[in-house]
């Protein structure tokens, strides 16, 4: 039987036990390969948060954290290996980082009763927490960032009749995004083209000449690693406007627009959490870990953009498992009640400003049935003379009611196939 113990009992709780071991949180990162540039400030960021939690409050809730670092090139097969050496240390929740590595990991960590947080990738329609119990996408998934792109160009004006390209990694990520598309396109009467970019994306000269050839009015990107550099070069190269040429959050980070200089002024982004170093968490971490020697990396990349998205996991992750203490009344929790606290999790805006993250990303409530939040988006915009991103829109609501039924599809037909009977 479950106990939920008033805050004022748990801290007692926690005051008065014993040490404890610690909180697992294996980081499946990759500092090497193709996709290092994006792997290493994601990695940094995740681990100097919970580093920081250890110096400066003994931890989360007295029990401290432990981040096991495993090394998967952002290669599958190796994510997967790092998933089954490292599961049997306490591992409380994975953040695969690769939506190829998530695919795999959905059957075997439900089995196992480990929770998989991917945030802002992997199968999109785990959302559905009637038929993916331990998957959890929460703030916003791939379809809430195609929708949340074309709700943005129609803010601008009428899209209707305009033509629309998709650039996108031919791959399970670059593809996640296409039925949305397809569907909205249908409602708003925009001209869709779908334009795939092999692995490692290094060569685009044949997609960047038909974009010339057909003139699309926008050009919507789905791309990661050098892939992103070369497709702003390429646009560049052709004389595409910037301002029309919009990248999913995993297109937005300094490593992409950097490369191709001012050319690259005015490019656009998607996101799901604030951009810079303007926070205060961030003064707690050059003090408790920077200064003191301790941080994950060289401490150059605080308040990047994929920085700024690793300490954004961890915070959710350790807010997820201060709910889960709360709601179990135990300090040193496990897997599976790490799993309740994440379904269990609400971050407000007052609860954000506590953490010294004010206004950095959108409010949510986790719940059973939904396990990826209310999909809201904002849109970033690079400026190349600043070498800044400056959010330019509020964190804005996506179609959902276009893409919940999208959800509902997709999952049930995964419960289907996989004999899963969907309960909350």
């Amino acid at each position: 039987m479950k106990m939920k113990l008033p805050a004022m009992a748990l801290s007692a709780l926690m005051i008065a036990s014993p040490v404890m071991a610690d909180l697992v949180f294996p980081s499946l990162s990759y500092r090497t390969g193709p996709y290092a540039a994006g792997g290493i400030p994601f990695a940094d960021g995740y681990a100097d948060y919970f580093t920081m939690l250890n110096a400066r409050d003994g931890g989360i809730g007295g029990v401290e954290a432990r981040v096991l670092e495993c090394e998967t090139g952002y290669n599958t097969e190796k994510g997967v290996e790092c998933y089954e050496s490292t599961k049997g240390e306490g591992a409380l929740v994975y953040q695969p980082l690769s939506t190829g590595i998530t695919y795999q990991l959905i059957p075997k960590a439900t089995a196992d009763g480990i929770a998989i947080h991917s945030m802002g990738y992997g199968r999109t329609s785990a959302a559905n927490g009637k038929v993916f119990s331990n998957v959890f996408n929460y703030p916003a998934n791939y379809w809430n960032g195609a929708s949340g792109a074309i709700n943005y160009l129609m803010s601008q004006g009428d899209i209707s009749g305009k033509k629309v390209a998709l650039v996108y990694h031919n791959s399970a990520y670059g593809k996640e995004p296409i039925r949305t598309l397809e569907e909205l396109s249908a409602k708003h009467g925009y001209d869709l083209t779908l334009i795939p970019v092999d692995h490692p994306g290094q060569e685009q000269k044949s997609q960047w000449l038909q974009i010339r050839r057909e003139k699309p009015d926008y050009v919507i990107m789905y791309g990661w690693g050098v892939m992103n550099q070369v497709a702003v070069q390429e646009a560049a190269n052709i004389r595409f406007n910037m301002e029309n040429f919009i990248g999913i959050w995993w297109s937005g980070s300094e490593n992409d627009v950097l490369p191709a200089g001012e050319k690259a002024n005015g490019y656009k982004a998607l996101t799901f959490h604030g951009v810079g170093d303007d926070f205060p968490v961030f003064d707690d971490i050059k003090e408790h870990v920077v200064d003191a020697g301790n941080a994950a990396g060289a401490g150059d990349q605080i308040g990047t953009v994929l920085y700024n998205r690793g300490l954004y996991a961890a915070m959710l992750a350790a807010e997820a498992v201060k709910t889960a203490q709360e709601i179990h009344g135990v300090a040193d929790i496990n897997a599976a009640q790490m799993r309740d606290g994440m379904e269990a999790l609400e971050i407000t805006e007052d609860k954000m400003a506590a953490l010294g993250l004010p206004g950095f990303g959108p409010s949510f409530k986790v719940s059973c049935e939904n396990h990826g939040g209310p999909g809201l988006v904002g849109m970033t915009q690079w400026d190349a003379a600043a070498k800044e991103w400056t959010l330019i829109s509020d964190f804005s609501p996506s179609d959902m009611d276009l893409i919940q039924p999208l959800i509902d599809e997709d999952s049930m037909a995964y419960a289907a196939e996989n004999k899963i009977e969907p309960s909350c």
